[in-house]
Parts: structure tokens; sequence; C-alpha cells
């Protein structure tokens, strides 16, 4: 393992100017150099190179990093209309997101100190915009017998009884209980129109998007849909819903009728850590086991998987992962999406990625298709139409989770858990030519992407067979990367020499939050019997620490004072490096391989809180927090 840190001022503005795709600049050659008759000979390209003193810091195929949310909601989504969330409507909720101030509905004026790149408001399809259109009568509504019955429980203020009301329709195949067709289309054209005003090529990438709400029997199985084009393209279609069917193959199957009318399109399932074990089962919908087909179409159209929310980290859990000592993070298994059913044993292997790339393996070995070959996101699932995943200014899932004295103590929604159980979960992070719908959209196709549980940990990952321990200290390594290996996200394929794969790893802290305590290699593998297995290797720690004769490496500390709601970055490093080589690598054991980096603890939004209010919450509340990153595996396959 060889690694290096560096806290100069100098290496980190570099390395800034490297991530955000800046280059130096160029100065122009003797005339001389470039007249007469060999001159005219260069091709474009050509001149170009002789006409510059010094190279771009990052050539286009390089990609930049850019940050942004694929899973927002507004008051035009029932549920986040009905627990209080009127007045951020999507046009709020864009600005937010570009960095304006705007009034949340708890009436605290709201910033963020940093905008997105990229966002998707991706409002549930089941009623649409019906609620905002319910208050403001809109006439479109007339005639929906539905429309009459939940106007008058509007009016009279029963929201319990709506909600109720609501939760049961979205389930629903009634055709009586379906959005009249003229409303769904006048709603979906308002989504599609207003995310192309507010998209703006180079600077803010406005996807269009909605959340198919699939929940048998209260086990989550939802997908963020996403369309790579802009109105004129994704208004050819509308939306699926559940009420469609709450089958992912049948959502699949729109996708693929939306592809033959020209519309791309991609799906990111969500939150399987509140699916009491559906979200990776071995079992479709119908209760036959995965086939061929089932692969092949989940492979296809789920390219990425949003390991990270609010609701709970859905990385890795602590009775599938014993050995680990970071597994247990901001765990959530106390049983489905609305509390409804218990969580058994069983269910956790088929609910968490790292157990599902495991299983992933097994099922290519059989089936062909590896149905679980996805990469990594965060987004938030904010109901509030404020994506903040700030632990310092954490603005919650729903209005009664936003800034306030009580709100550690109160019940989402009558349903979830507690919101001091809440994550300042996630943001996802894309290696991209440029900020544009195409270029983001194709980036989530490869995979070249990472999560992220709220801060702006910079990552890059390449996998390749000959890469060397002096590789990463090339100033121009991610571009000889690319020309050698593959990023996260990619597949190495059977080298001739047999020789174990090498990897290049960087990773460097967020400006604005904690110094990093270590970079992690994920490996999972499948052995010739068909078992799984995996294991956690320290690549690169903070501090000069070195790992034992077991693998594991001491603590980093804490410098957390939970009475002042501070910490120090005097412990950790601003930037951790590394080249390393599987030493238990076998030519004959597909394999995955994904980097966790983790920083230095640091004060949870529940400790800001107490020292904010002045209040005292209950000696079980999570008060420091290390949050983290996950890179998109790279696979190995014999």
């Amino acid at each position: 393992m060889i690694h290096r840190k560096s806290a100069s001022i100098l290496a980190s503005a570099a390395t800034a100017l490297a991530i955000g795709g800046l280059s130096l600049p160029s100065f122009a050659t003797d005339d001389a150099a470039t007249s007469g008759e060999h001159a005219q000979a260069l091709t474009p390209p050509e001149k170009a190179a002789q006409m510059r003193y010094s190279p771009p810091l990052r050539e286009p195929e390089e990609n930049n990093l850019y940050w942004g949310d694929l899973h927002l909601h507004t008051n035009q989504s029932p549920d986040a209309f009905l627990t209080g969330t009127r007045a951020v409507s999507p046009d709020e909720a864009y600005r937010f997101a570009k960095g304006a101030a705007v009034e949340a509905d708890n009436e605290m004026m709201v910033r963020l100190e940093e905008p997105l790149d990229f966002m998707a408001i991706t409002d549930h399809s089941e009623y649409l915009g019906v609620f905002p259109r319910l208050e403001d009568g809109d006439p479109a509504l007339a005639g929906w017998p539905l429309a009459k019955q939940w106007g008058r429980l509007l009016k009279s203020g029963e929201t319990a009884e709506l909600a109720v009301a609501f939760a049961n329709a979205i389930q629903s195949s009634d055709s009586a209980l379906r959005t009249p067709d003229k409303v769904v289309r006048t709603s979906w054209d308002d989504v599609v129109e207003r995310a192309d005003r507010y998209n703006d090529p180079g600077r803010f990438t406005a996807l269009i998007g909605y959340e198919w709400t699939s929940m048998i029997n209260g086990d989550n199985l939802h997908r963020v849909v996403l369309f790579k084009g802009d109105a004129k393209e994704a208004g050819k279609v509308v939306p699926f819903t559940a009420q469609d069917s709450p089958d992912p193959e049948d959502l699949w199957q729109a996708l693929a009728k939306y592809e033959a009318a020209g519309v791309r399109s991609l799906a990111i399932a969500h939150n399987g850590n509140v699916s009491n074990g559906r979200m990776f089962s071995p079992n479709r919908v119908n209760g036959q086991p995965l086939n061929a087909r089932y692969a092949e179409m989940r492979s296809r159209w789920e390219p990425v998987y949003e390991v990270t929310q609010v609701k709970g980290d859905g990385e890795a859990h602590p009775a599938l992962s014993p050995d680990d000592e970071f597994a247990d993070f901001e765990t959530w298994d106390q049983g489905n999406i609305s509390l409804t059913a218990e969580k058994e044993p069983w269910m956790l292997e088929y609910e968490y990625a790292r157990s599902a790339l495991r299983n992933g393996l097994v099922w290519e070995r059989k089936l062909g298709t590896n149905p679980f070959k996805f990469g990594m996101i965060g987004s938030t699932d904010s109901h509030t139409g404020l994506s903040t995943t700030d632990e310092s200014n954490f603005f919650g899932k729903f209005l009664e989770s936003e800034p306030s004295a009580e709100r550690w103590q109160a019940k989402m929604a009558a349903v979830l858990q507690q919101s001091w159980e809440l994550g300042a979960s996630g943001l996802a992070a894309v290696w991209a030519p440029e900020n544009t719908r195409e270029a983001i959209f194709d980036a989530l196709m490869r995979r070249e992407t990472y999560g992220t549980t709220g801060s702006r940990i910079r990552l890059r990952f390449f996998g390749g067979w000959d890469f060397a321990s002096e590789d990463i200290d090339r100033p121009d390594y991610a571009r000889y990367a690319y020309d050698k290996g593959v990023s996260m996200g990619g597949t190495l394929s059977l080298d001739a020499r047999q020789k174990s794969p090498s990897f290049l790893i960087h990773a460097v802290r967020d400006p604005n939050s904690a110094n990093l305590d270590r970079v992690q290699v994920v490996k999972g593998w499948l052995d010739a019997s068909g078992r799984t297995h995996e294991k956690i290797f320290e690549v690169a720690l903070s501090d000069d620490r070195k790992v034992d004769a077991n693998g594991k490496a001491p603590p980093v500390g804490s410098t957390v004072d939970l009475e002042e709601a501070t910490y120090t970055n005097s412990i950790g490093d601003p930037e951790l490096a590394t080249w390393w080589k599987d030493p238990e690598f076998k030519p004959d054991q597909p394999a995955f391989y994904y980097v966790r980096v983790l920083e230095i603890p640091r004060p949870r939004w529940t400790a800001y809180d107490e020292k904010f209010f002045g209040v005292t919450m209950a000696d079980d509340v999570r008060r420091v927090v290390q949050d983290r990153a996950y890179s998109s595996p790279i696979w190995y396959n014999p």
C-alpha cells in the first residue's frame, strides 16, 4: 500500500482547479514555427496543440465533477402538500437549488451555502399536482367525483382523513380513483415546461423526472424516473404510476415504450432498507424466481442505485457485515416504509447495496446477466422542496422536521420514525464532460457516479492491469488512468497475463467540511462453489496511522465538543491518494471493488439543534456523525 497526503495550500488549489475543469492560460509560439507549408498541413487539433504553451489541466474527455440531487419533492407531491409543504413550489425549489434565498414553509428564510450543479424535481406521479389545483379551485377538476370529495375534506381542514384516503387510493387500480387524462396531461406539461425554463446548460441542469410510487403492503419499491431530453421530448409521454402497475417489470416495459417513441429515460431504485426484503429479492413480484429477462431489463433500465438518503443509509448492515466496524451507520431497520410490518432478519440481505452486489455475482453466473450491476448515488428525498444536507443547517424531510425546538421528537407524517432518526443525506456526484442534460444522463448510464451522505468529498477511482505505484503522483494521473484503465462504474475483463488488478484512488475533503479519516476498498467475490465473500481493505489512513497484523486501523480520534456543537480539523488529512493492488486476486473469481471514504467525526444535526435551541434530547439520539462517500464499483469479470 502506497499513499500520499497533502495539506499544501498550493496543492489544494491545483486540485480544486483540476476538479473544476479550469485550465492554465495558453501562450502563442513564435510565428515562424507555424508558418509556411508545414503549418498548412496541420489539422486543427494539431495546430491548436502547437499554439499552446502548456496543455489544459483537464481535457474534455477527462470529465468534471458536478453535484446534484435527483430525488426532491415539492408541493406538487400529494404527501408533501398534505404534511404542510404549501409555499415551496417547483419554482422556489429550482431557485433555492441555484443559490437564491427562499422562504420555507416554517417561515424561515433559507439559502444554500453552495448551489447545486444539477437537480431533478421528482414529484410523485400519482395525483401529480392535484392538491394545489384543488386548493386553487381549478375548473379542470370539475366533474371528477374524487376531486369533489377530497376538495371538501381539504376545505374543512380534515387533512388526516384526506391523507388516509390518498394513501389508499394511490395503490388502487380502480379507474374511478385515477386522475383524469386531461389533468395528467396539463400537470405533466407544467413539469416539463418549468424544467426547461430553469435549465441553463453549462451552469445548472434541470433534469425532467417523476417518482413511481409502488408500495406493496407498505413495502417500498419506489423508483425515480429521469429523462434525457427537453420538454419537447419528455412531453411526448406521460408518467407511469403505481395505479398502472406496482410491478417494476411493468415500469421497465413502460420505459421501453418511451424509448420506442424516441424518449430516452432511466430509473433509479431507492430506499431498499424500508422494502422489507423486496428491493433485491430473489423473487419477482409475481412470486416467480428471477429469470434472464428480468436480469436483462433491470440491468438495462436501472444503472444506478440511491444508496443513501434521509430515510437511513443503505450501503451495509452490521448483521450482514459483522466484521465491518462502520456498517452501522444511520441504520433504519425496524420495518417497512409505513411501519405496518416489522423487519424480519431474513429480509436484510435483500435490502442493502453490498449484499445486493454480492448476490448479483451469483445471479450473473446463473442467468448470464447481473441484475444488480448498479452504480451509486445519494439524494435527499426531501419533501420540503429544499435540497439541504448540511448538518449545521438541516431542513428535514417534511414540515414537522424543519428546524424547531421540538422537531427531534416529532413523529414523521404519522408513519416512518421519529425525526431525530433522519439523516442529513445525501448528494449525487457525477463525472461528466459538461453540465448538460445529455452529459449527466450519459454519466448515469455508464455509472461514472458516486454518492455521499451530505458533504462534497471529491473522489476518483480507476482500475487497470498496468498501473504502477508512482502513477498516482503523475500530474495528469486522471488522463493517464482513462487511457490505461476504467473509471468507477466500469468492468475489467480477464488479463491474458492473469496478473492482479491495481487501482488509483484520490479523495479530497469538502472545503467546507471535515478532514478525511481513511479510504477503504470494499471487495466482494464469488468462489468456485457459488458462495460470495467480502473483505474491507484499509488502503489510505490519515495522520500516519498504520494497520495492524489483522488489517485493522486505529481510530482517528475525535475533536467533537457536543456542548458547543463544534469540532476542529486538527486531526485527519485534507487529501488522501493511493495506489492499491489486490493481494488476494484469483483470476477465476468474479469480483467487484468500490471505495468508501470516511470523514473524521463531527457534530450531527441533532447536536447543532441542542445547542441552537437549548434543548436536551433523549440519550439514544445520535449526536455525532462520520459522513462518507461511496464510489460506484469496478467489476472484474473473467
